[in-house]
Protein backbone atom coordinates (compact mmCIF):
# COMPACT_ATOMS: atom_id res chain seq x y z
CA UNK A 1 0.00 0.00 0.00
CA UNK A 2 2.70 2.24 1.14
CA UNK A 3 4.65 1.71 -2.47
CA UNK A 4 1.49 2.45 -4.55
CA UNK A 5 1.00 6.00 -1.96
CA UNK A 6 4.38 7.00 -3.43
CA UNK A 7 3.23 7.57 -6.89
CA UNK A 8 1.32 10.23 -6.27
CA UNK A 9 0.80 13.11 -3.81
CA UNK A 10 -2.70 11.39 -2.50
CA UNK A 11 -3.99 11.25 0.74
CA UNK A 12 -1.48 8.80 2.14
CA UNK A 13 1.79 10.28 1.47
CA UNK A 14 0.13 14.20 2.40
CA UNK A 15 -0.52 12.31 6.13
CA UNK A 16 2.88 11.45 6.24
CA UNK A 17 4.53 14.71 4.81
CA UNK A 18 5.21 16.52 7.79
CA UNK A 19 7.14 12.88 9.40
CA UNK A 20 9.17 13.49 5.92
CA UNK A 21 10.07 16.83 6.80
CA UNK A 22 11.55 15.94 10.19
CA UNK A 23 13.24 12.60 7.87
CA UNK A 24 14.55 15.48 5.36
CA UNK A 25 16.22 17.73 8.34
CA UNK A 26 18.31 14.65 9.94
CA UNK A 27 19.34 13.79 5.85
CA UNK A 28 20.62 17.36 5.28
CA UNK A 29 22.29 17.50 9.33
CA UNK A 30 24.17 14.19 8.60
CA UNK A 31 25.43 15.28 5.50
CA UNK A 32 26.31 18.62 6.77
CA UNK A 33 28.26 17.01 9.83
CA UNK A 34 30.50 14.86 6.92
CA UNK A 35 30.74 17.68 5.05
CA UNK A 36 32.24 19.91 8.18
CA UNK A 37 34.63 16.68 9.19
CA UNK A 38 32.55 16.66 12.66
CA UNK A 39 31.66 13.24 11.37
CA UNK A 40 34.64 11.20 9.99
CA UNK A 41 35.01 9.63 6.21
CA UNK A 42 38.02 8.37 4.74
CA UNK A 43 39.76 8.67 1.20
CA UNK A 44 41.16 5.27 -0.61
CA UNK A 45 44.70 5.91 -2.63
CA UNK A 46 42.71 4.78 -5.68
CA UNK A 47 39.45 6.36 -7.94
CA UNK A 48 36.27 5.32 -6.01
CA UNK A 49 33.26 5.09 -7.86
CA UNK A 50 29.78 4.63 -6.09
CA UNK A 51 27.43 3.12 -7.83
CA UNK A 52 23.70 3.89 -5.84
CA UNK A 53 20.13 4.86 -5.86
CA UNK A 54 18.30 7.47 -3.90
CA UNK A 55 14.85 6.07 -4.04
CA UNK A 56 14.06 3.04 -1.93
CA UNK A 57 14.60 -0.79 -3.96
CA UNK A 58 16.02 -2.01 -6.63
CA UNK A 59 16.44 -0.11 -9.84
CA UNK A 60 19.59 -2.22 -11.92
CA UNK A 61 22.30 -1.28 -9.73
CA UNK A 62 23.99 -4.32 -10.05
CA UNK A 63 23.56 -5.10 -13.77
CA UNK A 64 25.20 -1.90 -14.04
CA UNK A 65 28.22 -2.21 -11.26
CA UNK A 66 29.01 -5.40 -13.37
CA UNK A 67 28.76 -3.45 -16.84
CA UNK A 68 31.49 -0.92 -15.69
CA UNK A 69 33.48 -3.99 -14.29
CA UNK A 70 33.79 -5.20 -17.32
CA UNK A 71 34.14 -2.24 -19.25
CA UNK A 72 37.15 -1.29 -16.85
CA UNK A 73 38.54 -4.80 -17.19
CA UNK A 74 38.62 -4.78 -21.02
CA UNK A 75 40.89 -1.76 -20.50
CA UNK A 76 42.89 -3.82 -18.44
CA UNK A 77 42.34 -1.81 -15.43
CA UNK A 78 42.59 -4.35 -12.11
CA UNK A 79 39.13 -3.32 -10.78
CA UNK A 80 38.28 -4.16 -7.23
CA UNK A 81 34.66 -4.34 -6.08
CA UNK A 82 32.75 -3.85 -2.58
CA UNK A 83 29.60 -3.96 -1.22
CA UNK A 84 27.52 -4.88 1.95
CA UNK A 85 26.26 -8.07 1.20
CA UNK A 86 22.78 -7.30 2.33
CA UNK A 87 21.04 -9.94 4.03
CA UNK A 88 24.05 -12.25 4.40
CA UNK A 89 25.20 -13.92 7.91
CA UNK A 90 27.83 -12.24 9.89
CA UNK A 91 29.38 -8.85 9.44
CA UNK A 92 32.99 -9.26 9.33
CA UNK A 93 35.01 -7.95 6.32
CA UNK A 94 35.19 -10.85 3.81
CA UNK A 95 36.72 -11.80 0.51
CA UNK A 96 34.27 -13.22 -1.81
CA UNK A 97 35.62 -16.14 -3.94
CA UNK A 98 34.14 -18.61 -6.25
CA UNK A 99 33.18 -21.16 -3.40
CA UNK A 100 32.08 -18.55 -0.54
CA UNK A 101 28.57 -19.32 0.58
CA UNK A 102 26.04 -17.34 -0.52
CA UNK A 103 24.77 -16.85 2.65
CA UNK A 104 28.44 -15.71 4.09
CA UNK A 105 28.72 -13.24 1.05
CA UNK A 106 25.54 -12.14 -0.21
CA UNK A 107 23.76 -12.54 -3.49
CA UNK A 108 24.91 -10.06 -5.01
CA UNK A 109 28.04 -9.70 -4.65
CA UNK A 110 28.24 -13.60 -5.57
CA UNK A 111 26.97 -12.76 -8.54
CA UNK A 112 29.44 -9.90 -9.17
CA UNK A 113 32.17 -12.14 -8.11
CA UNK A 114 31.11 -15.03 -10.37
CA UNK A 115 29.96 -13.06 -13.24
CA UNK A 116 33.34 -10.49 -13.66
CA UNK A 117 36.15 -12.73 -11.82
CA UNK A 118 36.55 -9.46 -10.52
CA UNK A 119 38.37 -9.17 -6.47
CA UNK A 120 34.66 -8.19 -4.17
CA UNK A 121 35.01 -7.39 -0.64
CA UNK A 122 32.26 -7.19 1.57
CA UNK A 123 31.70 -5.57 4.96
CA UNK A 124 29.02 -3.76 7.35
CA UNK A 125 30.58 -0.35 6.83
CA UNK A 126 32.18 -0.16 3.13
CA UNK A 127 35.44 1.52 4.56
CA UNK A 128 36.75 -2.29 6.28
CA UNK A 129 35.86 -3.71 2.50
CA UNK A 130 37.80 -1.33 0.86
CA UNK A 131 40.57 -1.00 3.28
CA UNK A 132 41.10 -4.51 3.64
CA UNK A 133 40.73 -5.13 -0.38
CA UNK A 134 43.83 -2.85 -0.80
CA UNK A 135 45.53 -4.40 2.10
CA UNK A 136 44.97 -7.84 0.05
CA UNK A 137 45.67 -6.48 -3.50
CA UNK A 138 47.50 -2.87 -3.23
CA UNK A 139 48.31 -3.35 -7.13
CA UNK A 140 43.78 -2.09 -7.40
CA UNK A 141 43.60 0.46 -9.86
CA UNK A 142 40.09 1.12 -9.37
CA UNK A 143 37.47 0.33 -6.81
CA UNK A 144 33.35 0.22 -7.81
CA UNK A 145 30.97 0.54 -4.74
CA UNK A 146 27.87 -1.67 -4.84
CA UNK A 147 25.61 0.50 -3.04
CA UNK A 148 26.38 2.98 -1.12
CA UNK A 149 25.52 6.69 -2.49
CA UNK A 150 24.42 7.48 1.66
CA UNK A 151 27.59 5.85 2.97
CA UNK A 152 29.35 9.39 3.43
CA UNK A 153 32.18 7.48 5.93
CA UNK A 154 33.44 6.16 2.14
CA UNK A 155 34.80 9.25 0.26
CA UNK A 156 33.96 8.96 -3.34
CA UNK A 157 35.39 10.02 -6.93
CA UNK A 158 32.64 9.78 -9.40
CA UNK A 159 29.23 9.26 -7.92
CA UNK A 160 26.55 7.38 -10.34
CA UNK A 161 22.73 6.80 -9.36
CA UNK A 162 20.49 4.73 -11.12
CA UNK A 163 16.45 5.26 -11.70
CA UNK A 164 14.47 3.08 -13.35
CA UNK A 165 10.67 3.89 -14.81
CA UNK A 166 9.17 4.71 -11.06
CA UNK A 167 11.87 7.78 -11.92
CA UNK A 168 11.73 9.82 -7.89
CA UNK A 169 7.97 9.00 -7.66
CA UNK A 170 5.81 11.61 -6.19
CA UNK A 171 9.21 13.40 -5.17
CA UNK A 172 8.56 13.13 -1.76
CA UNK A 173 11.43 12.02 1.04
CA UNK A 174 10.58 8.83 2.92
CA UNK A 175 7.92 8.08 4.52
CA UNK A 176 5.57 10.24 2.45
CA UNK A 177 7.52 9.24 -1.06
CA UNK A 178 10.26 7.00 -2.04
CA UNK A 179 13.34 9.06 -1.96
CA UNK A 180 16.17 8.20 0.69
CA UNK A 181 17.47 11.75 0.04
CA UNK A 182 16.34 15.44 -1.57
CA UNK A 183 16.02 15.26 -5.50
CA UNK A 184 17.15 16.85 -7.79
CA UNK A 185 18.85 18.31 -4.64
CA UNK A 186 21.08 15.99 -4.18
CA UNK A 187 21.57 15.87 -8.33
CA UNK A 188 23.91 19.51 -7.35
CA UNK A 189 25.26 17.64 -4.47
CA UNK A 190 27.63 15.56 -6.09
CA UNK A 191 26.29 13.05 -8.27
CA UNK A 192 28.32 13.21 -11.45
CA UNK A 193 26.01 10.69 -13.82
CA UNK A 194 22.54 9.10 -13.99
CA UNK A 195 21.45 6.44 -15.27
CA UNK A 196 17.99 5.07 -16.67
CA UNK A 197 17.60 1.70 -16.47
CA UNK A 198 13.61 2.08 -17.70
CA UNK A 199 12.07 2.23 -21.01
CA UNK A 200 11.21 5.90 -20.09
CA UNK A 201 13.19 7.85 -18.13
CA UNK A 202 11.47 10.67 -16.09
CA UNK A 203 14.36 13.51 -16.24
CA UNK A 204 17.48 13.96 -17.95
CA UNK A 205 20.31 11.77 -17.96
CA UNK A 206 22.02 8.37 -19.95
CA UNK A 207 20.14 6.03 -21.68
CA UNK A 208 20.51 1.51 -21.15
CA UNK A 209 19.68 -1.27 -22.95
CA UNK A 210 18.09 -4.32 -21.12
CA UNK A 211 16.59 -7.57 -22.24
CA UNK A 212 17.23 -11.05 -21.45
CA UNK A 213 19.60 -13.45 -23.43
CA UNK A 214 18.72 -15.94 -26.04
CA UNK A 215 19.54 -18.94 -23.82
CA UNK A 216 19.07 -20.13 -20.49
CA UNK A 217 22.46 -21.46 -17.94
CA UNK A 218 21.77 -25.32 -16.58
CA UNK A 219 23.56 -25.94 -12.87
CA UNK A 220 26.65 -27.38 -14.94
CA UNK A 221 26.69 -24.28 -16.99
CA UNK A 222 25.46 -25.50 -20.06
CA UNK A 223 23.20 -23.57 -22.31
CA UNK A 224 19.67 -24.27 -23.69
CA UNK A 225 18.25 -22.31 -26.02
CA UNK A 226 15.11 -20.28 -24.87
CA UNK A 227 14.15 -20.61 -28.33
CA UNK A 228 13.78 -24.21 -27.55
CA UNK A 229 11.74 -23.74 -24.60
CA UNK A 230 8.64 -22.26 -26.98
CA UNK A 231 4.93 -23.76 -26.65
CA UNK A 232 6.44 -25.58 -23.00
CA UNK A 233 4.53 -25.34 -19.86
CA UNK A 234 7.41 -23.28 -18.10
CA UNK A 235 7.44 -22.40 -14.14
CA UNK A 236 9.44 -18.85 -13.34
CA UNK A 237 10.32 -17.87 -10.10
CA UNK A 238 12.12 -14.68 -9.18
CA UNK A 239 13.15 -12.95 -6.02
CA UNK A 240 14.36 -9.20 -6.92
CA UNK A 241 13.14 -6.28 -6.47
CA UNK A 242 10.89 -6.33 -9.51
CA UNK A 243 10.00 -9.95 -10.25
CA UNK A 244 7.28 -9.04 -12.26
CA UNK A 245 9.75 -7.15 -14.85
CA UNK A 246 11.43 -10.70 -15.56
CA UNK A 247 8.15 -12.52 -16.27
CA UNK A 248 7.32 -10.25 -18.09
CA UNK A 249 10.32 -10.17 -20.40
CA UNK A 250 10.17 -14.10 -20.50
CA UNK A 251 6.75 -13.43 -22.15
CA UNK A 252 8.05 -11.40 -24.93
CA UNK A 253 10.49 -13.62 -25.34
CA UNK A 254 7.52 -16.24 -27.00
CA UNK A 255 7.75 -18.90 -23.08
CA UNK A 256 4.34 -19.33 -21.91
CA UNK A 257 4.78 -19.17 -18.06
CA UNK A 258 2.20 -21.48 -16.48
CA UNK A 259 2.89 -20.31 -12.86
CA UNK A 260 5.43 -17.15 -11.70
CA UNK A 261 6.45 -17.24 -7.82
CA UNK A 262 7.25 -13.72 -6.81
CA UNK A 263 9.58 -13.37 -4.42
CA UNK A 264 11.15 -10.47 -1.81
CA UNK A 265 14.21 -9.40 -2.92
CA UNK A 266 17.12 -11.18 -1.70
CA UNK A 267 14.84 -13.94 -1.00
CA UNK A 268 16.49 -16.63 1.73
CA UNK A 269 15.77 -19.51 -0.86
CA UNK A 270 14.76 -22.80 1.16
CA UNK A 271 13.98 -26.44 0.12
CA UNK A 272 10.75 -26.05 0.91
CA UNK A 273 10.52 -23.26 -2.13
CA UNK A 274 10.70 -25.92 -4.46
CA UNK A 275 8.20 -28.30 -3.35
CA UNK A 276 5.54 -28.91 -6.01
CA UNK A 277 7.64 -28.54 -8.59
CA UNK A 278 8.79 -31.94 -9.46
CA UNK A 279 9.12 -32.42 -13.15
CA UNK A 280 9.13 -29.01 -13.95
CA UNK A 281 11.01 -27.03 -16.01
CA UNK A 282 11.54 -23.23 -13.80
CA UNK A 283 13.04 -20.30 -15.07
CA UNK A 284 14.98 -17.82 -12.56
CA UNK A 285 16.94 -14.99 -12.57
CA UNK A 286 21.11 -15.16 -12.37
CA UNK A 287 20.77 -13.39 -8.75
CA UNK A 288 18.58 -15.91 -7.72
CA UNK A 289 20.60 -18.99 -9.52
CA UNK A 290 23.50 -18.00 -7.35
CA UNK A 291 21.40 -20.01 -4.25
CA UNK A 292 19.05 -22.27 -6.25
CA UNK A 293 21.74 -24.16 -7.63
CA UNK A 294 23.00 -24.86 -4.34
CA UNK A 295 19.59 -26.70 -3.20
CA UNK A 296 18.79 -29.88 -3.90
CA UNK A 297 15.86 -29.90 -6.85
CA UNK A 298 13.20 -32.00 -6.31
CA UNK A 299 12.98 -35.11 -8.82
CA UNK A 300 12.62 -34.61 -12.33
CA UNK A 301 12.61 -30.38 -12.00
CA UNK A 302 14.85 -28.58 -14.45
CA UNK A 303 16.12 -25.39 -12.92
CA UNK A 304 17.37 -23.22 -15.51
CA UNK A 305 19.03 -19.47 -15.01
CA UNK A 306 18.06 -16.78 -17.67
CA UNK A 307 20.82 -14.03 -18.11
CA UNK A 308 20.16 -10.36 -18.08
CA UNK A 309 22.11 -8.35 -21.05
CA UNK A 310 22.78 -5.00 -19.90
CA UNK A 311 24.42 -2.05 -21.74
CA UNK A 312 24.41 1.42 -20.76
CA UNK A 313 24.62 3.62 -24.26
CA UNK A 314 28.14 4.19 -25.19
CA UNK A 315 27.72 8.42 -24.79
CA UNK A 316 27.92 6.97 -20.81
CA UNK A 317 30.88 5.22 -20.57
CA UNK A 318 32.69 7.43 -22.70
CA UNK A 319 31.49 10.57 -19.95
CA UNK A 320 32.53 7.74 -17.55
CA UNK A 321 36.52 7.48 -18.73
CA UNK A 322 36.62 11.16 -19.01
CA UNK A 323 35.97 11.13 -15.50
CA UNK A 324 38.32 9.10 -14.85
CA UNK A 325 40.86 9.60 -17.27
CA UNK A 326 42.77 12.62 -14.63
CA UNK A 327 42.08 10.09 -11.56
CA UNK A 328 43.82 7.06 -13.37
CA UNK A 329 47.08 9.50 -14.29
CA UNK A 330 47.53 10.09 -10.65
CA UNK A 331 48.40 6.71 -9.53
CA UNK A 332 51.48 5.12 -8.90
CA UNK A 333 52.87 2.86 -11.98
CA UNK A 334 51.95 -0.07 -9.86
CA UNK A 335 48.92 0.67 -9.95
CA UNK A 336 48.71 0.44 -13.52
CA UNK A 337 47.51 -1.93 -16.55
CA UNK A 338 47.51 -5.26 -15.95
CA UNK A 339 50.23 -7.07 -17.79
CA UNK A 340 49.44 -10.24 -19.81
Amino acid sequence: MLTDAWRTRGWLACLLWPVAQVYGLLVRLRRALYRRDILRSMRFDVPVIVVGNVVVGGAGKTPLVMALVRHLQAQGLRVGVVSRGYGRAGRQSLEVRPNTPVDASGDEPALIQRSTGATVFVADRRTDALRDLLSAYPATSAVVCDDGLQHYALQRDIEIAVFDDKGAGNGWLLPAGPLREPWPERRSQGIDMVLHTGQKAAFAGYASRRQLADHAVAADGSRLALMGLQHQPLVALAGIANPEAFFDMLRACGLTLEKTLALPDHHAFKKDDLEGLSGRTVLCTEKDAVKLFCLPAPLGMRLLSVPLEFSPEPAFFDALDALLAPLLSQLPSSHGHQTH
